[in-house]
């Protein structure tokens, strides 16, 4: 096994260790300070997204599903903004070493040419999907895409995001917990295409 393959496996212990971190943090008293800090990093540059606490917090404190919600999607924008930021000031020295090692640099490619045309659907797509978020935010950054309509994208998506994921584990409690887990990535991707598909039908009624 090469030093790229060593380097990857020893990657993916360290994620499943901070995964099972994660879940520790989540039964703590100060879970919702530590639920924040996961949401504002996972925007930028952290790999696990913010659901491997927002789930098991909502499960433990069902009354304070809103809350969680509410936690996760406001960091999680500000988190947005500090990826603009690095694509804006920082793109060679932070950004670009980043995508690099994630392997998003080719998908970074793809996505900075339809950005100007597309680019609050871009935004809003990966807010609402498991699509890795941090990559839209640091594009947002480097193609200079409108602040205002990156704001909104961003509001709308994660809020939609989390609040669906708080309101299903309030209202069905622990058997939705795995099916959430199991199925959060089509249950987005059909969500987006319903989404779309009524804009577009709108459109040209």
């Amino acid at each position: 096994m090469g030093i790229v393959g060593v380097l990857r496996n020893r990657f993916n212990l360290f994620v499943k260790a901070v995964y099972d971190y994660m879940l520790d943090l989540a039964s703590r008293p100060n879970a919702l300070f530590f639920l924040a800090a996961v949401s504002f990093i996972e925007s930028s540059f952290f790999p696990i997204p913010p659901d491997v606490m927002l789930i098991p917090m909502v499960l433990a404190m069902p009354k304070k599903a809103w809350t969680i919600a509410g936690v996760c999607t406001v960091s999680s924008v500000l988190g947005g903004y500090f990826g603009y930021g690095i694509g804006v000031f920082a793109f060679d020295l932070i950004a670009r070493p980043i995508l690099d090692f994630y392997g998003y640099m080719q998908q970074f490619d793809v996505f900075k040419d339809y950005y100007h045309e597309w680019g609050a659907w871009i935004v809003f797509g990966a807010g609402i999907t498991p699509f890795p978020y941090k990559v839209i935010t640091i594009a947002s950054g480097v193609v200079h895409l409108d602040l205002i309509t990156f704001t909104v994208a961003s509001v709308v998506a994660r809020g939609m995001r989390f609040y669906l994921v708080a309101w299903l584990l309030k209202k069905f409690g622990e058997p939705m917990k795995d099916f959430i887990e199991k199925n959060l990535g089509i249950l987005s991707v059909l969500f987006l295409i319903l989404l779309i598909g009524g804009f577009m039908a709108i459109k040209y009624i």
